[in-house]
């Protein structure tokens, strides 16, 4: 048992000193960054897909946009229309719409550095109403950077290019703007930036943190 909490210990240990290192080596910069490539949108082509009853998914690309990292950033927005759904019923599927499975790829240009990447979405589709949407995008990979990390072309520098793993698309007559849905991300540049597949929201980031300090205090009140 003590060995296993000297490992623990010793784990918080690295894992503190790697969250000191990140934060210490962001560097203040400015960096641009757009999707509006040529290259963006679904498998089957454009920046629009159709449902049935007369349903369609639109993507709406960000421009050149400057942030000052570490940011939180969108991407760019997807909207769902359906004017002929209602509101969904107790039963049956009757004022509904339905989309086939699908595949976007998302191609993200980090104008400052000369990096480009793409984040690929998966999505089995689903069933809408007006009031309700079963459609959710699944990406990979999640980071784009260091360097040539997951590039097509170029080198994102010390930029790291980051991407919420899934993406719920809201019903047609949900949100401050009806239908909308942001590609919501992050944006940081140091030469401490993690360079790996996946990293864990912020919030469990700091549970883990947390949960390792007090298996610490626990160590040191034994």
């Amino acid at each position: 048992m003590k060995s296993y909490i000297a490992a623990v210990v010793h784990t918080a240990a690295v894992f503190s000193l790697a969250l000191f290192s990140i934060g210490s080596n962001v560097i203040a910069a400015t960096v641009t960054y757009n999707t509006n490539s040529p290259d963006t949108g679904f498998m089957s082509g454009g920046t629009t897909l159709s449902g049935t009853n007369g349903a369609s998914l639109v993507y709406s690309a960000l421009p050149s946009t400057p942030i000052g990292p570490p940011s939180n950033v969108n991407f760019g927005y997807f909207t769902l229309f359906c004017p002929a759904c209602t509101d969904k019923p107790s039963t049956g599927t009757l004022g509904s719409a339905s989309f086939s499975a699908f595949t976007f790829n998302l191609v993200v240009t980090d104008e400052t550095d000369g990096g480009v990447g793409t984040f690929v979405g998966s999505s089995s589709g689903g069933l809408i109403y007006s009031n309700a949407s079963t459609i959710n995008i699944t990406w990979f990979p999640l980071i784009l950077g260091p360097g040539t990390v997951n590039a097509d072309s170029g080198s994102f520098g010390t930029t790291v290019i980051v991407l919420r793993r899934d993406t719920r698309i809201v019903p047609p007559n949900s949100g401050s703007k009806p239908g909308q849905t942001t590609l919501e991300g992050f944006i940081t540049s140091g030469a401490g930036a993690p360079a790996v597949e996946e990293v864990p929201e912020p919030g469990t980031l700091a549970l883990l943190a947390t949960g390792l300090i007090g298996l610490h205090c626990f160590k040191r009140k034994k």
